[in-house]
C-alpha cells in the first residue's frame, strides 16, 4: 500500500494511493498514518480490505497538500557515510560500524514544502536518501533479518545538511543537520510487502534541473536490515520511529571548488524507484 497524510501542516488527514493512481480517504478508518496504525496488523488489514472491495471515498487531490506520511514520529536515527561512493568522494574510510546522529522530528516537512535555508548558512548541501519506518519494536535483535521484520514501510527523505555547522563549528554533527525544514518526507510511506528487496532501488536527485545524485541502495555499506539489527543493540525501535539509511555519492561537498552548495531561489527535485518524488524551493530563513 501507499499511505499518505494530504492537508495543511499540522490538519493532515489519512490517505491512500489506489493502484489505479486514484486518492482515496481513510478518515472513516483510521484517525491517522503514524506508530500506532503501523503496529496494529488489525487495522493494515482492514485497510488493505476495504481498498480491494472499492469501499474508500475518493478525495479530490487538485490543490491539495501532501503533508509528511508519517504523524507523531518518535525519533529520526540516521546513518553515515553509508554508500561506498559517498565515503570515497568525501575522501574518508568506510566505516567499520555504522555513523550514527540524530535529527528532531520537528525537522520533517511534507515532500514538496518549502525548505530555509538557515541565517548565515554557506554550506546548504542536499542528500536523497531511503527512510526506513519502523513498524514493530526493536530491541536487542540477533540477525538482520530480524531487523527487516520490523520495518513497516519505505519512504524517500532529503537530510538536508549545513557543512560548515556540521564539520567547522566544533561538536558532534548535530548543529549541521536539526535547522528547521532538514527533512522532507514522503510523499508516500510504502509497505514493506510492496519493496521486496531494499538492496535494490534506485535514487536520484537534481538541483535546477542538473542530474547531481544518481545512485543505488546496492552500494550501501551496511544494509537495511544489518542497519536496523545494529540501532537496537544501543537503543529501542519504537513503531514511528524513522531511520534515515545514507546518501550515495554526488552531494555538494563532494564537488571540486567552488563547491555548488544550494541558495535561496534553487529548486531540488529527488526521487527513489517505486517510492515516489520530491519537489522543494528553496528560500532564506
Amino acid at each position: 500500500m501507499k499511505l499518505l497524510r494530504v492537508g495543511t501542516a499540522g490538519a493532515e488527514r489519512p490517505a491512500l494511493l489506489d493502484a489505479d493512481g486514484t486518492l482515496r480517504d481513510l478518515s472513516d478508518l483510521v484517525p491517522d498514518i503514524d506508530g500506532a496504525l503501523l503496529a496494529d496488523d488489525a487495522a493494515l488489514d482492514r485497510i488493505r480490505a476495504a481498498a480491494g472491495a472499492g469501499e474508500l471515498p475518493v478525495l479530490d487531490g487538485t490543490g491539495l497538500r501532501i503533508g509528511p506520511p508519517l504523524g507523531r514520529i518518535g525519533k529520526i536515527v540516521c546513518i553515515g557515510l553509508n554508500y561506498h561512493d559517498h565515503a570515497r568522494e568525501t575522501g574518508a574510510e568506510p566505516p567499520s560500524e555504522p555513523v550514527v546522529f540524530l535529527k528532531a522530528p520537528d525537522t520533517v516537512v511534507g515532500p514538496d514544502d518549502t525548505v530555509l535555508v538557515p541565517r548565515g548558512s554557506r554550506k546548504t548541501d542536499w542528500e536523497v536518501e531511503l527512510a526506513v519506518v519502523i513498524g514493530r519494536t526493536a530491541r536487542y535483535l540477533e540477525s538482520a533479518e530480524e531487523g527487516l521484520a520490523c520495518v513497516a514501510g519505505y519512504a524517500v527523505a532529503h537530510d538536508v545538511s549545513e557543512r560548515e555547522f556540521q564539520i567547522e563549528r566544533g561538536g558532534t554533527w548535530d548543529k549541521g543537520k536539526n535547522c528547521e525544514t532538514f527533512n522532507p518526507l514522503g510523499p508516500w510511506l510504502v509497505t514493506a510487502d510492496e519493496v521486496p528487496d531494499p538492496q535494490a532501488l534506485g535514487l536520484k536527485l537534481w538541483v535546477n534541473g542538473e542530474l547531481k545524485q544518481d545512485g543505488t541502495t546496492a552500494d550501501q555499506i551496511f544494509p537495511v536490515g544489518e542497519v536496523v539489527r545494529y540501532l537496537s543493540r544501543f537503543m529501542t525501535l519504537h513503531p514511528g520511529d524513522v531511520v534515515n539509511t545514507g546518501t550515495p555519492a554526488g552531494v555538494a561537498m563532494g564537488h571540486p571548488e567552488p563547491k555548488p552548495y544550494l541558495r535561496a531561489g534553487d529548486v531540488v527535485e529527488l526521487e527513489i524507484d517505486g517510492l515516489g518524488r520530491q519537489r522543494q524551493e528553496l528560500k532564506d530563513a
